[in-house]
């Protein structure tokens, strides 16, 4: 089968899955629930997109298939800002109350910790990509300690508050966020789409890269700060999804068999809609909301994750 009749069909599915979340059994109900359906497909189509296209980038920079942005500490940085705003402002502040200025201060956080961290990183030469993910695990697991540590010491009634903000939830998004993400989102979109060709020769590797005119150093900087971009409004908008990312590439990259990146990540892009809005549904219809799709994909992403690991020690052997 071509990959572009693999697309078709890909893409077939999503707009199925899109029109069952939002049409079924809404009974006529179309002032209510149908713009509240709406948005929240709208946002799980973005947070699909900007998580499919940032990890596809980052292991592309990486060469390494198994690892996912979440390596480099952003999911463990907004898990502590939410923390400390709970911990020192309490749940009736405006820092949570308001949800444009939650989500800006979490993205500005988040973006300022890529940029400061990868500059640091990268001033004194070049340095190996590997070097850049080690120090991320352990700023990560940093973090995530510095977060442990004020959720003990935290009212447990803020506690409670603080719980739905550890789990991805499409349940209460606000329409204005929605598009506020939409425009950050596009936008980097499309400054990344242009470096597609470049991508392509990245993969080759970096002495090659370099050899075929490709400003291969700076091109990594610029797509390390994208996909922090990227992972930074997703994660703001509807909380961290760990796993997700890992699922949807390897599947692109076994389903489309190319190294065009404009195939890889449309159909990561197409595949990740698909999941999430089929998964909301199933969550919604089937589960009556006894589980969360969060904890699902996690779930099914940490037997996945453990599959890859277990075939890349095979195939090394």
């Amino acid at each position: 089968m071509r990959n572009r009749t693999k697309m078709l069909i890909l893409i077939g599915l999503a707009v199925a899955a899109m029109l069952l979340y939002v049409f079924y059994e809404l009974n006529g109900n179309y002032s209510y629930a149908f713009p509240r359906r709406l948005i929240k497909v709208v946002a799980m189509a973005l947070t699909g997109i900007a998580i499919a296209y940032s990890t596809v980038v980052f292991q592309t920079i990486t060469h390494n298939r198994i690892l996912t942005p979440s390596v480099m500490g952003l999911d463990a940085l907004y898990m502590m800002v939410q923390t400390i705003i709970y911990y020192f402002f309490g749940s009736m502040s405006i820092f949570v109350i308001n949800a444009h200025y939650n989500f800006l201060l979490a993205v500005s956080a988040m973006v300022v910790f890529a940029l400061i961290f990868y500059r640091v990183l990268f001033k004194e030469g070049k340095r190996p990509i590997y070097f850049l993910l080690l120090v991320g695990m352990i700023v990560g697991t940093f973090l995530g300690s510095v977060t442990t540590f004020f959720q003990v010491l935290i009212d447990p009634n803020e506690f409670l508050s603080l719980q739905s903000k550890m789990f991805a939830s499409f349940n209460n998004v606000n329409s204005d966020l929605v598009w506020l993400a939409g425009l950050v989102i596009v936008g980097t979109f499309i400054y990344g789409w242009r470096h597609m060709s470049q991508l392509d020769v990245m993969s080759l590797g970096r002495d090659t890269a370099i050899n075929l005119g490709v400003p291969y150093d700076k091109l990594v900087q610029r797509m390390l700060i994208l996909s922090s971009i990227l992972i930074a409004v997703s994660t703001a908008l509807v909380g961290p999804i760990t796993f997700f990312g890992l699922i949807v590439a390897n599947l692109s990259y076994q389903f489309f068999k190319t190294y065009k990146h404009s195939v890889l990540i449309a159909g990561s892009c197409v595949m990740s809609i698909v999941a999430l809005v089929g998964g909301q549904w199933v969550v919604e219809r089937i589960f009556n909301f006894d589980t969360t799709l969060s904890v699902i994909i996690n779930f099914v992403g940490g037997v996945y994750f453990i599959y890859l690991l277990l075939k890349e020690s095979r195939s090394a052997g």
